[in-house]
């Protein structure tokens, strides 16, 4: 059960303070009264129900939700009834849930934004800060709109990304396991039929190569899978340390060919979050925390929070960013003259769409690539392990 802490005035008017255990703020305020307190503050220690179970929500579920949110308080629906409404006609239970308890947390005296921040694993931290930026300017349903068209647009470009590597990566793993068995299976077969060109020392040196191999394979197989996946595993668990993920951020912005791709999108990812948040009202530093963590890139993110220091200390948005070196030239050239011309947060959107469609079509000319280079790749074991079975055949017709 959630703790409050409060201050009251007993009866005889002394200032008294504590903490009560109650399932909400409304349950602690009579509480106190049964006591023969008189509130005068009283506020949540903790947050008051997140539950353990509600591990996520989808992306477009959320965005879904953002939508008919805005709908409902644009045509003039109060927020609690709206609440209500969505809590009923949502199927997602962990949504159906967190919708429950922020409609309570609501009707206890908290704003949407203290109720969303307690799921704010959920929300994220740009949802909450754009709702807030939106209760404090009066603009509740324009926020949930641009909320409802930011999500959607950033699912679109996942699921693109995602759609558009799952063909080669099919053909990696198809590859991987059609030389494995030939390897493995196939060419054992044959070690007897050479034997006598073994002996005579007239076996090619590919055909050698291929039974060493295949040999190798059957002996220490076992023993190299064994070590693949506690390699695997092990980097697996160093990924997820810090130092970990700050080395994999700097590897991938290094990759050849596909470097390029995950800069444009933490760069877009930061540049689209930003010129919302400034959009909506979010003050420049807090909307700079915000968008440094949706680059899901801590390189960036450390430039950014530089670049935020430098703020506070009066330098312009740009010139930071261009001396971390991590931001392309044209992206901080015209983030210089946007904040000249007074339309950040305009044109943040727009380079966001720029490298968006540029980093769409820079994927599709990688996909296009790999594909033919996965299939040389697998065509090219293929014809080794033909080539060598048959030279020995070929040798032994000839010497008959």
């Amino acid at each position: 059960m959630p703790e409050f802490s409060y201050v009251a005035r007993d009866h005889k008017g002394e200032r008294v303070s504590g903490s009560i255990s109650a399932d909400g703020r409304r349950e602690a305020l009579a509480a106190l009264a049964g006591q023969a307190l008189f509130p005068i503050e009283v506020h949540a220690d903790s947050p008051v129900i997140e539950d353990h179970r509600v591990r996520r929500v989808p992306a477009q579920l959320l965005a879904n939700t953002y939508g008919q949110m805005a709908d409902l308080l644009r045509s003039g629906v109060p927020l609690l009834r709206s609440l209500e409404v969505l809590q009923r006609q949502t199927s997602h239970v962990g949504l159906s849930h967190v919708l429950g308890q922020i409609h309570r947390q609501i009707e206890d005296g908290a704003t949407m934004a203290e109720a969303m921040g307690r799921f704010e694993r959920i929300f994220g931290e740009m949802t909450v800060s754009m709702i807030r930026a939106g209760g404090e300017g009066g603009f509740l349903e324009e926020a949930f709109s641009r909320l409802a068209e930011f999500t959607e647009a950033q699912e679109d470009l996942k699921k693109r990304t995602i759609g558009a590597l799952v063909y080669p990566l099919f053909l990696a793993a198809v590859g991987l396991v059609v030389v494995t068995v030939l390897i493995v299976f196939f060419v054992p077969r044959f070690e007897g039929l050479f034997a006598q060109l073994r002996e005579r020392g007239e076996l090619p040196a590919v055909t050698t190569g291929l039974l060493w191999t295949s040999h190798q394979a059957w002996q220490w197989g076992w023993l190299l899978v064994l070590l693949l996946i506690g390699a695997g595993w092990y980097t697996r668990r160093w990924l997820r340390t810090e130092a970990g993920r700050a080395w994999a951020d700097r590897v991938r912005l290094k990759l050849p060919l596909v470097g390029p791709i995950f800069l444009n999108l933490a760069v877009a990812r930061f540049c689209r979050v930003l010129g919302t948040l400034l959009r909506n009202g979010v003050p420049i530093l807090r909307s700079l925390q915000s968008s440094s963590e949706a680059t899901a890139n801590r390189v960036l993110a450390e430039a950014i929070r530089q670049a935020s220091e430098s703020i506070s200390a009066g330098q312009p948005l740009a010139k930071p960013l261009a001396a971390s070196g991590r931001f392309p030239p044209l992206v901080v050239e015209m983030i210089a003259v946007a904040e000249q011309a007074n339309t950040l947060e305009k044109v943040l959107l727009e380079i966001a769409d720029a490298l968006e469609r540029r980093t769409w079509r820079r994927l599709d000319l990688a996909v296009r690539l790999i594909e033919p280079i996965l299939l040389l790749m697998l065509a090219g074991a293929v014809l080794v392990v033909v080539v060598a079975l048959l030279l020995p055949v070929l040798r032994m017709g000839t010497t008959m």
